[in-house]
């Protein structure tokens, strides 16, 4: 007997609170991005500096992070990050750490892989740049900060934005902690009305949209960029 589709359960009450987890996987997204640039700079620069220390300390950050599975990462901080804050904040064992963990976790993570886009694009500034910076009496971070990574960061644009894009698909993981994130909602109202073939076809239809559509952006923008 042929599947009956229903799609029934996409009604007002449950859009809104799909609206819901979606919130939350664009605010994980946001504070990734943010933190994952920031840091992800911070691990670039340590890794094209003269210290050798500072390379090894980035280079095993950034190997550690990009061989293990971003589920498994989730995970180990999902268990980890709530014992921290309990302790260090003397907070109780029933307070809700599970968006906390997801931000730490993701955020560190994906700093890992902006390091990797943010370092190609500072060694794609022809030396030059920063040879003429310290010849005008710049001093090295200077020189960084105001010639070669606002140079870098226009020919990134494009790559970290697609990053972005693919940070956000990867927020339907964070399942694994039972986070009610937009997949999480989604499964949990196919589960409770025995629609999961509708709920997850619909839900994979919104993160096509909504991805397709950032993609033709940064298209565009990289048009721009290039020309």
């Amino acid at each position: 007997m042929a599947y009956s589709f229903d799609f029934s359960s996409i009604n007002a009450d449950n859009l809104a609170v799909l609206g819901d987890g979606m919130i939350v996987s664009l605010q994980i997204t946001a504070v990734a991005v943010v933190v994952g640039i920031v840091w992800g700079t911070l691990l670039a620069m340590m890794r094209l500096s003269s210290a050798k220390p500072l390379q090894w300390l980035a280079a095993a950050y950034v190997n550690t992070f990009r061989s293990i599975p971003l589920v498994m990462v989730l995970l180990w901080f999902f268990l980890i990050v709530p014992q921290l804050l309990q302790k260090l904040l003397n907070l109780s064992p029933s307070t809700d750490f599970r968006l906390t963990s997801a931000l730490v976790a993701f955020a560190l993570f994906e700093a890992a892989y902006y390091s990797e886009i943010i370092r190609a694009g500072i060694q794609s500034v022809p030396k030059g740049q920063i040879n003429a910076s310290l010849a005008l009496g710049m001093t090295y971070g200077q020189s960084m900060r105001l010639v070669i990574l606002p140079q870098a960061f226009r020919n990134m644009i494009p790559l970290l934005l697609t990053q972005g894009i693919v940070l956000f698909q990867d927020t339907s993981l964070v399942y694994v902690s039972a986070l009610a994130d937009f997949f999480g909602q989604a499964y949990g109202i196919g589960e409770r009305d025995g629609r999961i073939v509708e709920m997850l076809l619909f839900a994979g239809a919104v993160y096509f949209v909504i991805c397709f559509s950032a993609s033709l952006l940064v298209r565009r923008l990289q048009k721009k960029v290039i020309s």
